[in-house]
């Protein structure tokens, strides 16, 4: 039975990432929606030196599988200024804050992303799977960084 976890709050946001209209407050409500709307989302601030964004997803159950684990992330630069901006998109288990990050999962960089939205589905190996142990307490970080 497919499960799909999704952001269900600002874990972190210590570096002022806002939604589409520059508010602050719930800006995983952008990002959570079952179909992708790229007419809200999450932003940095303009020159990225590695900003960093956490969101708790969604309780999810456990499979009791190694295989079928796909996780998916939707991003796209400003075309205004024309900057080289790398993402890392990480999978973490047990985050709390930036000191204590929890267990990572899986990492997946980014070198000079597109200003045209792009959706990256990454399939964990079966290690990367059973290195999952509680369903109900992952993570996605994302860290932007302009060259």
């Amino acid at each position: 039975m497919a499960q799909y976890g999704r952001p269900s709050t600002d874990t972190y946001n210590a570096d002022l990432y806002t939604d589409q209209a520059g508010g602050s407050t719930n800006i995983y409500t952008t990002i959570d929606e079952v179909t992708a709307s790229d007419a809200d989302y999450v932003r940095t601030v303009v020159g990225p030196t590695s900003d960093v964004y956490v969101t708790k997803l969604t309780n999810l159950e456990d499979p009791l599988s190694s295989t079928g684990h796909i996780y998916r992330f939707r991003y796209a630069k400003s075309a205004a200024g024309g900057a080289q901006v790398d993402l890392t998109c990480q999978l973490r288990q047990g985050y709390v804050n930036e000191a204590s990050q929890g267990t990572l999962i899986h990492s997946e960089a980014l070198t000079n992303i597109s200003e045209t939205w792009t959706t990256t589905p990454i399939t964990l190996t079966g290690p990367e799977a059973d290195a999952i142990t509680a369903y109900t307490d992952l993570y996605i970080r994302a860290l932007f960084n302009q060259v």
